[in-house]
């Protein structure tokens, strides 16, 4: 399966500011190609290069950086086409999707630039890299990266590697093949239920808090909004320092949360049943002050982080649908909204069985999830992209 490991360089001054012109430079080319085939009929690959090869290396490229960027171009039209066939800019004749048809296709000046084994070459024992730029080739730039990260790179490095610059910072994202692991028969379930009070739950007793990052997201919001009605320079520049913060804590949240549930089902040889939550947004009514939270928590990635974890380690996982769950006593079956009378308590009204709301629908989910496998059902964790 594929992994993406992200390296930081650490590049001198010099290679900075080789690095910045490349990117620059690259970029300028494909917003200029995108203006060409704007009006083109056919925007493949062949088409562009056919037509356009020439006039893009000429640009301050050499052939394979110029084979790039053509690919980029073509990519973008064909991302953008697909995007519009499957309706997700509204239907035809709505304002939203004339609005990106007509939009022109353009790239920011610091966007990544992908490269091959031809522009960029890596050099293990040193931790450096050797890579194309428009200066000429930059030897001997360094690079970092957690042990777990850079091993997985010696070993399984394989495809394109994207230079990317954020945040004034210098990242390399290298594309991995990493084997997989044969997926074992599950002898449990570990159902999973997600949440905004505990942001995950689990049939055997795990339960995830998310008071402390709902209060971080509140002292940050009350803080982006002090600092923007102040409007001063100083006060962009803090904004610029915090505006990935929020979602730099989150993330890391979350692969904690994730790495602890797989861990778990891969020690007790179980499953994990998650539940499908496409569509949450539009289904769950929230009192206002409710909704930031909701909209800003990342349930698709605590579930993306959870199915390639599982991937990796060789353990099933099972989407299952959620609807009733935290109605439904897991004791005896009965169904009622009144069962749950209070966020966190579940009291059935019919057997009069008792628990933490969470934790009765965690394992309704894993009962769902065993009625699913047992019935055919395949695995839902997919190799990452």
């Amino acid at each position: 399966m594929k992994l993406v490991v992200s390296v930081k360089l650490l590049p001198t001054p010099e290679q900075a500011v080789a690095l910045a012109d490349t990117v620059r430079t690259a970029n300028a080319a494909a917003t200029w190609l995108a203006e060409q085939a704007r009006s083109a009929v056919r925007r493949g690959r062949v088409e562009l290069q056919r037509e356009y090869y020439q006039h893009v290396k000429a640009m301050g490229l050499s052939a394979q950086p110029t084979l790039h960027v053509i690919r980029k171009v073509a990519d973008a039209f064909t991302t953008r086409a697909a995007n519009l066939a499957a309706g997700n800019y509204g239907p035809k004749g709505s304002r939203r999707r004339e609005r990106v048809e007509n939009a022109p296709i353009r790239f920011r000046s610091d966007a990544a630039q992908p490269f091959d084994d031809r522009c960029l070459s890596w050099q293990h024992e040193n931790c450096t890299v050797s890579v194309w730029t428009t200066a000429g080739r930059l030897k001997d730039l360094l690079f970092a990266g957690s042990a777990d990260q850079l091993e997985t790179l010696r070993m399984y490095r394989k495809g394109e590697t994207d230079l990317v610059h954020r945040d004034g910072m210098w990242f390399l994202y290298a594309t991995c093949e990493v084997p997989e692991v044969e997926e074992s028969e599950p002898g449990g379930w570990i159902g999973v239920d997600l949440g905004l009070a505990n942001i995950a739950t689990t049939s055997t007793g795990y339960r995830a808090a998310g008071r402390g990052l709902r209060r971080h997201r509140e002292r940050q919001r009350k803080l982006r909004a002090k600092l923007q009605a102040k409007g001063t320079r100083s006060a962009k520049r803090v904004l610029k320092r915090q505006r990935r913060k929020e979602s730099r804590r989150a993330a890391d949240i979350n692969h904690r949360i994730s790495r602890r549930i797989v861990v778990e089902a891969q020690r007790t040889a179980c499953g994990i049943g998650l539940e499908v939550l496409t569509g949450i947004r539009e289904r769950v009514r929230l009192r206002k002050p409710q909704r930031a939270a909701l909209h800003s928590w990342a349930f698709h990635q605590l579930g993306s982080f959870i199915e390639y974890k599982a991937r990796r380690a060789g353990v099933a996982v099972v989407l299952v649908d959620a609807s009733y769950t935290s109605q439904t006593c897991r004791s005896c079956g009965h169904v009622d909204r009144a069962n749950r009378p209070r966020q966190a308590l579940f009291c059935c009204r019919s057997c009069g069985f008792v628990e933490h709301a969470d934790r009765n629908a965690s394992h309704n989910i894993a009962v769902r999830a065993a009625k699913l496998w047992g019935s055919g059902a395949l695995s839902a964790a997919p190799a990452p992209a």
